[in-house]
């Protein structure tokens, strides 16, 4: 025996009954954690016409997942001497979220999480106000967001709609369905949505052989039986590919079609970053936590808001700074990787402010699939097999 257990035993007891005062003593006071404070701006809705009873309106979808990762950023904090806390601003329904963030974010917060529509998201990152400000989107999936109208300020949580519909491309051409039939709703998203479809549909090898848009206008509820047959019939076809993202008309579709076959897109199989019958990888227990605290099931949107808040609770750890510049730069380093509960870590592609991620297709009580398929090869991450890769971009800002 070496060292302290050559002392008396009579000694040594008295050194560990002084060992605890020595430790607590000015010289060992414990430092003042350093605060890594983020912001959370949105705005609020009004509730849509209600498509089914099953789906209640929630309020609230982002915040109670920021608010969960601020809790798992503070765990972490404890040993590196951060303290992240959260602050919530919400512009009234009829209110401006940008004069919002002038009043109460401009110039105070350095981390933004972001629950905006598209059309709002990029008047908000060209604010002089912003311009210190990293803006995490959790709310949009446009494409172009991604590519001509980025922003160097702003970074993705979200899939947008190319790797949605190439993890869907994916999972269809591993299933040998090569023949799409596009049903295209009339608003705006349902174009872009269909938009991409195609851009998957030439990617992939597959052959939309019918595309027609949805003509009508009255309750679907009550056209259905009459209407869905007519609208879907076509030449020969293996899925039925639904591009309604307001909810209008596609989930009337299953079991009303002509001929008897799938339905995927928007309704049916969807991809989508994250589904509460998702349990793999650690995601069951994420899931039970988040119910067990708001009482009620993770939506995407909520997932988004605990990347976001975990992103920068991972990169301002490892960066061991709370300063804009550095938790940024690591961000869109090869050495973050943010756990998402999908099986890889995640990271933010530098050239558009993506977040690359596995896509999770997901029937309405089951999840079927996890993209990228099996199969589908990359010389650096199959995760890029999944929207537009680096030589695809036309984003200016990240070249």
């Amino acid at each position: 025996m070496t060292g302290f257990f050559k002392l008396p035993l009579r000694k040594t007891l008295h050194l560990l009954w002084l060992a605890p005062l020595t430790l607590t003593g000015p010289a060992f006071a414990k430092a003042k954690p350093t605060p890594v404070p983020i912001a959370y701006l949105t705005q609020e809705q009004e509730a849509p016409p209600p498509l089914s009873n099953l789906d209640p309106f929630i309020k609230d979808k982002g915040l109670p997942g920021a608010e969960l990762a601020i809790e798992d950023n503070n765990t972490t904090g404890q040993f590196t001497g951060q303290q992240f806390a959260l602050k919530a601003f919400t512009a009234p329904l009829q209110g401006d979220p940008l004069a919002t963030f002038k009043q109460n974010i401009g110039g105070k917060y350095h981390f933004v999480i972001v629950n905006l529509p598209s059309a709002q998201l990029n008047k908000l990152a060209d604010l002089p106000e912003a311009k210190d400000t990293l803006l995490l989107d959790i709310a949009t999936q446009d494409d172009t967001l991604r590519n001509p109208d980025c922003r160097a300020n702003v970074l993705h949580l979200l899939p947008n709609r190319a790797m949605r519909a190439d993890a869907l491309a994916q999972y269809l051409l591993k299933k040998r369905w090569t023949k799409l039939f596009l049903l295209q709703g009339n608003h705006d998203e349902d174009r872009l949505y269909g938009d991409a479809v195609k851009r998957a549909a030439k990617r992939f090898g597959l052959e939309i052989v019918s595309e027609k848009a949805w003509e009508h206008s009255s309750d679907a509820r009550r056209t259905a039986q009459a209407d869905v047959p007519v609208m879907t019939q076509a030449d020969e076809y293996d899925v039925l590919v639904v591009a309604d993202e307001r909810g209008e008309f596609g989930e009337y579709l299953d079991y009303r079609t002509w001929l008897p076959r799938p339905v995927a897109g928007t309704q049916g199989l969807t991809a989508t970053s994250w589904h509460r019958t998702h349990e793999q990888w650690g995601a069951v227990q994420l899931q039970n936590r988040f119910q067990e605290k708001y009482g009620r099931w993770m939506e995407e949107i909520d997932y988004g808001g605990y990347l976001a808040a975990r992103a920068v609770g991972e990169a301002a750890t490892r960066a061991q700074s709370g300063e804009l510049k550095p938790v940024r730069d690591y961000m869109l380093s090869p050495a973050f990787a943010l756990q998402g509960y999908k099986g890889t870590p995640l990271s933010f592609r530098p050239w558009d402010g993506q977040l690359r991620q596995p896509v999770l297709l997901a029937a309405p009580r089951s999840l079927v699939a996890v993209a990228p398929i099996e199969g589908f090869l990359h010389p650096k991450t199959e995760l890029d097999t999944l929207g537009y890769d680096q030589p695809e971009t036309t984003c200016p800002l990240h070249k």
